[in-house]
């Protein structure tokens, strides 16, 4: 047998990470964009998955109608997966969850959420009556606090399988004097949690960057796997 030959087989017989029956959308969080999420989106394609990293104009509208806009078109594009799964950044999550609470998905594998609102953020509480406040975030910003607008807090818990990752670094000091510690700059690890949820971790990362923390990812695509952190 020749080497080449060999160099095949061998090659043949190596456990393959291939999950293209698998639909991974990336749903990035309140005033960013897709290319916030391009890092983990390559690593997702390192790994074989089919991705689909949508923006969506998350200043413009409020979470339902971003919502109800974004996840359907999203969806569109895994049509041959059979099976899908969503990773998101802060606010992303909540629009995965406004989604569900009024529709199914029925080839829905997991969800991962890094640093979602999940109880509303004080931050909102407390900036939101400021001149300029909706003029940078817009109408879905004001729905993130903990009072009676907040929309994270009418969402109810998760009947999916769903692993969220927090954050107890800051760049913010002045934002997490606003918080509970610990907490991201932006949301307290305790907002975070969700009812429901399977599994739960903390890491120092901050809110801002967390999507693109190596660490981070290697938990993501853990989770993607096996529907728990390592």
């Amino acid at each position: 047998m020749n080497h080449a030959l060999k160099v095949i087989l061998i090659l043949l017989l190596l456990p393959m990470k291939v999950y293209s029956n698998e639909c991974v959308i990336l749903l990035h969080g309140l005033a960013r964009s897709d290319s916030s999420m391009n890092k983990l989106e390559k690593s997702l394609k390192r790994e074989g998955y089919q991705t689909v990293n949508y923006s969506y104009p998350s200043r413009k509208y409020e979470i339902s109608k971003l919502a109800n806009d974004a996840i359907p078109k999203a969806l569109e594009q895994c049509a041959d997966a059979t099976k899908v799964s969503f990773v998101t950044h802060s606010m992303g999550g909540i629009l995965v969850r406004q989604y569900l609470s009024r529709k199914r998905i029925e080839n829905l594998n997991h969800v991962v959420m890094l640093g979602p609102p999940n109880n509303g953020s004080e931050v909102i509480d407390k900036m939101g009556n400021f001149p300029g406040f909706k003029a940078i975030n817009g109408p879905a910003g004001l729905q993130l606090g903990t009072g009676t607008m907040s929309v994270p807090n009418k969402l109810g818990p998760a009947d999916f399988s769903l692993g969220i990752i927090a954050g107890t670094k800051t760049i913010n000091l002045i934002l997490s004097t606003m918080l509970p510690a610990p907490n991201d700059g932006k949301v307290s690890v305790e907002s975070t949690k969700l009812a429901g949820m399977k599994d739960h971790i903390a890491m120092p990362v901050t809110h801002p960057f967390m999507m693109k923390n190596k660490k981070v990812i290697g938990q993501v695509l853990h989770f993607l796997k096996n529907g728990q952190f390592k």
